[in-house]
C-alpha cells in the first residue's frame, strides 16, 4: 500500500481481525485491496483477502407484517405511482443484538429465536421506518419484521432515520433522524408489538446520526447537519463554492435518571480551546461563513501531531419541564452555548477498553474535490477526519487530537467501528458528485491504532478493507439522477459497519472491554438493491473475494 502524503498523519496497515463466531483478537490480518472501484459501469464489492461476504438480506425481501405501502425490507409498493420505479428505503445503521429468549412476533407462537440485528431506514418523511431481521429464521415468511406499521393516516411520522444503539439502561433501542430541525431521537423496544415514543423534547431536534451510551448512561450524539458554502479562492468570487462552513457539533445528553430518558436531562456540547480561545460557529453573513473556513484555527485543530484542551458546555436542562417539555433547536442552542461547530460529525465510538476515557468519532468533510484539492481546505480537513478525544478524569475535560487527515484516497468518513482494541473500520460516504470527480467509488478502511494510549498518531500505514462496488440497479439509478420526477439515490454506499458480540448488558458496552471476542461484522451496501452483508473469514487465504451470497 502506498504512504499518506507527508503532510497527512501515516496510518496503519493491517489490522488483526478474528472470528470466533466472527472475529477474534489474534485474527488474520487485513492484507487489504489495492484500488477502489472507478464509478463505470457495475463492478463487484472486493474484500480483503482472507475475508468474505454473505447476503443477509436485499431490498426486495418481504416483510412478515407489511402495513400500507411498507411491504418490503428496502422498498415501498409504490411503483405504480412513481414515474420510473419504487422508492428505495435504504435501510441505515445496524446494530446487533443476543437476547436470553424469543422477543416474540406478529405470529403468536412462533419461535423469532435469540438472535437479531435492527436498522432504521433512511426514506424521506413521512414513511422510514425500523425493521428486525430474525437472524435465527430461516422461514422468509418470519425472517423480517417490521416495528413501526404505519398509524390511520398511512404514514410512520419518521423519516431520515439514520443511527441506531442498544441502551442497557432503557433496555431500549434509540434512533435518530438526520432531518435538521425535524430531526430527534426516536425510543423504541424490540419486542413484540413495540412500544414507541419520541424525545423532542428532551434531546432536542437535530440532523443527528451516530448515538452510543457510555457506562454511566450518559448519550454521546454526533450531529450531521452541513453548512453554507463559501468560494474555494477568497480572491475569485468566480472560483467553486464548494467549502462548507463548520455547522455541526458532538453532543452528550446527561439523564436525570439512566433508565427512563424521559425524565429529561442536560444536553451538552463539545467546546475546544486553542490557543486560550474557544473555537465558536462565526455568523451567517458571507464574509463570517468565510472566515469560519479559513480560520487558523481550523487548521490548528486538523493538524498532525496537534492536541488542544476539550470541555462539555451546557447547551439545555430538561429537567424542569417533564413531562410536557417543548421541542428545542439542539443546533442552535450550541451554537449560543459557545460549542465547537465541525464539518458534519456523523458517527463515533469508545475505544474498548478505555474504560470510556477514549472517544473517536468521524468527520465527512465537504464532499467536494473542488474543495479539497484546495491545499489550504485539505489542511483544514475539507477531505474529511477522524478525531479522538481523551480524558484523564472522568468524561469532563480532555484533549482532542486528530487521527486521520484525509485526502483523496481517504475521505468523506462515515460510520466508524472498531474491529479490536487497536483496529478502527470506516466507511466512506462521498456521493454521487465526488464519485464523479475522481471516478471512484466508496470503500471500507482499516486503520491501525498504537498499542500505547498516550499515542495520539499510531502506526504508518493503512489497509482498504472493502472497496464497494455498484450494483446494476445503483448504476441504472446514477444515470437517472437530476431527471425530473426520479426520486432515488444513485452509486451505493457502504454504511451500518456495525461490529458486536450481541451483549445487551452494561457491561457489554464498548468501552469496558479490552477484548472483542465473539464478535460478528455487518454493513450495508445503500441504495440500488440495497443489500446487507456480514463480514466472515474465509478457511484459506487466496485471492481477494467477491460479492459472496453464501
Amino acid at each position: 500500500m502506498k504512504h499518506i502524503r507527508a503532510r497527512l498523519l501515516t496510518l496503519l496497515f493491517a489490522a488483526a481481525i478474528m472470528v470466533a463466531s466472527a472475529f477474534a483478537e489474534d485474527g488474520g490480518r487485513i492484507t487489504g485491496v489495492p484500488f477502489a472501484n472507478a464509478k463505470s459501469g457495475h463492478p463487484d464489492n472486493v474484500i480483503s483477502p482472507g475475508f468474505k461476504l454473505i447476503q443477509i438480506a436485499q431490498g426486495t425481501d418481504k416483510l412478515e407484517n407489511p402495513s400500507g405501502i411498507i411491504t418490503n425490507y428496502g422498498l415501498l409498493n409504490d411503483a405504480a405511482t412513481q414515474r420510473f420505479e419504487a422508492t428505495h428505503t435504504e435501510g441505515d445503521e445496524n446494530t446487533y443484538l443476543m437476547f436470553d429468549h424469543n422477543l416474540g412476533g406478529p405470529t403468536a407462537g412462533f419461535n423469532y429465536g435469540r438472535h437479531y440485528l435492527f436498522q432504521g431506514h433512511e426514506n424521506g418523511a413521512p414513511r422510514g421506518y425500523v425493521t428486525r431481521i430474525n437472524l435465527d429464521v430461516t422461514d422468509p415468511a418470519h425472517r423480517i419484521t417490521l416495528l413501526t406499521p404505519v398509524g390511520t393516516d398511512g404514514t410512520t411520522g419518521f423519516g431520515s432515520i439514520d443511527g441506531s444503539v442498544w441502551n442497557p439502561f432503557t433496555k431500549s433501542l434509540l434512533f435518530t433522524q438526520e432531518r435538521g430541525t425535524a430531526g430527534g431521537v426516536i425510543e423504541i423496544t424490540p419486542d413484540w408489538p413495540s412500544t414507541v415514543r419520541t424525545l423532542d423534547g428532551i434531546i432536542g431536534k437535530g440532523g443527528f446520526e451516530g448515538i452510543h451510551p457510555d457506562n454511566k448512561g450518559n448519550l454521546w450524539i454526533s450531529e450531521d447537519s452541513g453548512g453554507p458554502t463559501t468560494n474555494v479562492d477568497p480572491a475569485n468570487p468566480s472560483s467553486p463554492k464548494a467549502a462548507r462552513q463548520p455547522n455541526s457539533f458532538v453532543f452528550r445528553f446527561v439523564p436525570k435518571d439512566p433508565s427512563d430518558l424521559s425524565k429529561g436531562g442536560m444536553m451538552q456540547a463539545l467546546q475546544v480551546t486553542i490557543d486560550g480561545h474557544a473555537v465558536v460557529f462565526g455568523g451567517t453573513t458571507a464574509a463570517q461563513i468565510q472566515a469560519d473556513v479559513f480560520a487558523v484555527a481550523q487548521l490548528k485543530l486538523n493538524t498532525p501531531g496537534s492536541s488542544w484542551p476539550v470541555k462539555f458546555v451546557n447547551v439545555h436542562d430538561s429537567t424542569g419541564c417533564v413531562p410536557n417539555c417543548p421541542a428545542f433547536d439542539a443546533n442552535a442552542e450550541a451554537k449560543k452555548a459557545g460549542a465547537t461547530p465541525f464539518k458534519r460529525p456523523e458517527n463515533g465510538l469508545f475505544r474498548p477498553g478505555s474504560n470510556f476515557q477514549s472517544f473517536f468519532f468521524t468527520v465527512t468533510g465537504d464532499t467536494d474535490a473542488n474543495s479539497g484539492n484546495t491545499p489550504a481546505l485539505a489542511a483544514r480537513g475539507s477531505w474529511g477526519s477522524i478525531f479522538r478525544v481523551d480524558f484523564r478524569t472522568g468524561n469532563d475535560q480532555g484533549k482532542i487530537s486528530i487521527v486521520v487527515l484525509g485526502d483523496a484516497d481517504h475521505a468523506s468518513f462515515d460510520n466508524i467501528s472498531f474491529l479490536d482494541r487497536n483496529t478502527i473500520i470506516t466507511a466512506e460516504d462521498r456521493g454521487d458528485g465526488l464519485h464523479t470527480q475522481l471516478n471512484k467509488l466508496d470503500s471500507i478502511w482499516s486503520f491501525r491504532l498504537s498499542d500505547d494510549d498516550d499515542d495520539d498518531h499510531g502506526g504508518v500505514r493503512d489497509a482498504r478493507f472493502v472497496a464497494l462496488g455498484r450494483d446494476t440497479v445503483s448504476e441504472q439509478d446514477s444515470i437517472l439522477l437530476g431527471t425530473p420526477g426520479f426520486q432515488n439515490d444513485g452509486d451505493n454506499e457502504p454504511t451500518g459497519t456495525h461490529v458486536s458480540n450481541g451483549d445487551t448488558s452494561v457491561r457489554g458496552l464498548l468501552g469496558t472491554r479490552r477484548s472483542l471476542e465473539g464478535t460478528r461484522v455487518f454493513f450495508s451496501q445503500q441504495h440500488g438493491l440495497n443489500r446487507l452483508f456480514e463480514v466472515v473469514r474465509t478457511e484459506k487465504n487466496e485471492g481477494h473475494d467477491h460479492d459472496g451470497r453464501d
